[in-house]
């Protein structure tokens, strides 16, 4: 849960900016209506996410609770009835987020989505290739003021590395005009490899030069922004390429995750399959098995499909504890599947380990236990499909032999 700030002696403004942030799950709000208040609370050591303040109020007339709110180093929205641009771009120097004008229902929501981008940004991982040190750290500035996680380098091969060995980097920002390999030959390089196709690139020069614009655009850049540039341009265009990318994975996700159970389904396990299997040197190292939850039919039936459909979400939670960087799928019923590509004996005690909690969990508002039984296949197959079938084959011995089981093998079990 995140803390945010808000300073407002309007009490009608401050309840319509609670009601939209806490509208959010993820936040709680200190209301405080003038300094004095604010002043007390910054003091208590709260660890605020953001602090959206009003510029003018009873005891501070003249913007001191920005420069308070500043000066605790808490990212900072102003939230003013009155636009005046000389005070706005002096405020936007100063350090705050933002300076949004009190004019309609659609400035509060632009302010509880931006207080929401804070907390996206807080493990989004963006990477700034520029071969001048103080644009480097300016842009790096920048960034940070937005809680982004940021990444360094100097030219384009430094940047190949730093996304090999970050490869949950979201965005890369990177100058044109850099030793080794420029920006161009930098996002033909990122493009060639598959598991970055999703990646974010905005292009950056000071050439002004509009054929070069186009030549990033259809190497396959995101955006393009000319220096020097405006900060508040710069963060409209990184936001808005964020949430782009944020939307086509809503739409990707609509169609690979099971609605229930909020894991994979089938039918993302096929498409999956192929990028598994795409390196024969890996495949050998691929493990599937299939999980069933025991006695599903006799929950149903005695406690209702209401209660099964709770079971099957809570039995999926404690998959994704115990299996956080392995694909959890959905694979019919109460049956599923998890695929791995870890050492075969970390992931049969990740197994074990899993088959215990389940076995003393208590699931549901009924507070009962159940057991599972597995079937496992880690020998090398040509396929994804074949594994699926063998880790099925010993699921279906694991019920016939009095279920509460893993058999990995088809000669024991273990």
């Amino acid at each position: 849960m995140y803390k945010v700030l808000v300073v407002e002696d309007s009490i009608t403004v401050r309840k319509i900016v609670n009601k939209l942030i806490e509208d959010n799950p993820h936040f709680t709000c200190d209301l405080c209506e003038d300094l004095a208040e604010a002043r007390s609370a910054l003091e208590s050591g709260t660890d605020y996410l953001a602090a959206i303040v009003d510029l003018n109020l009873p005891d501070a007339p003249n913007g001191e609770s920005v420069e308070l709110a500043l000066s605790y180093n808490v990212p900072t929205i102003v939230l003013t009835g009155n636009f005046d641009e000389f005070t706005r771009a002096q405020l936007l120097d100063q350090g705050v987020l933002d300076y949004i004008t009190k004019e309609s229902r659609y400035s509060y929501l632009q302010v509880s989505k931006l207080v929401d981008r804070l907390r996206k940004n807080l493990t989004t991982k963006v990477l700034v290739v520029e071969d001048s040190k103080t644009s480097r750290n300016h842009i790096c500035s920048l960034l940070s003021k937005f809680q982004f996680q940021v990444h360094q380098a100097s030219d384009g091969l430094e940047a190949l590395e730093e996304l090999e060995q970050h490869r949950d980097i979201k965005m890369v920002i990177a100058d044109h005009r850099m030793p080794n390999m420029d920006g161009y030959e930098l996002v033909k390089a990122i493009r060639h490899e598959r598991r970055m196709q999703d990646l974010i690139f905005i292009g950056l020069s000071a050439t002004g030069d509009s054929v070069l614009t186009s030549k990033f655009i259809k190497s396959g850049a995101n955006d393009f922004l000319s220096k020097p540039f405006y900060h508040e341009e710069f963060y409209c265009r990184v936001m808005q390429n964020l949430e782009s990318q944020e939307m086509i994975q809503t739409i990707r996700d609509s169609a690979n995750l099971d609605p229930l159970t909020k894991v994979y389904n089938r039918r993302f396990l096929y498409e999956k399959a192929d990028e598994l299997f795409a390196n024969k040197t890996s495949s050998d190292k691929v493990i599937v098995s299939m999980i069933d939850a025991d006695n599903f039919k006799n929950v149903n039936d005695t406690l209702g499909h209401k209660t099964g459909d709770v079971l099957l979400q809570e039995f999926a939670a404690l998959l994704k504890d115990y299996f956080p960087d392995d694909l959890i799928v959905r694979y019919g019923g109460e049956e599923f599947t998890v695929v791995s590509v870890r050492p075969a004996k970390v992931y049969l005690a990740a197994l074990s380990a899993f088959m215990d909690a389940v076995r003393n969990t208590k699931f549901t508002h009924h507070k009962f236990n159940i057991t599972c039984s597995i079937g496992v296949c880690a020998e090398e197959h040509k396929c994804l499909e074949s594994q699926l079938e063998v880790a099925d084959a010993r699921l279906y011995k694991a019920k016939h032999a009095g279920k509460d089981q893993i058999i990995a093998r088809d000669e024991t079990a273990a």
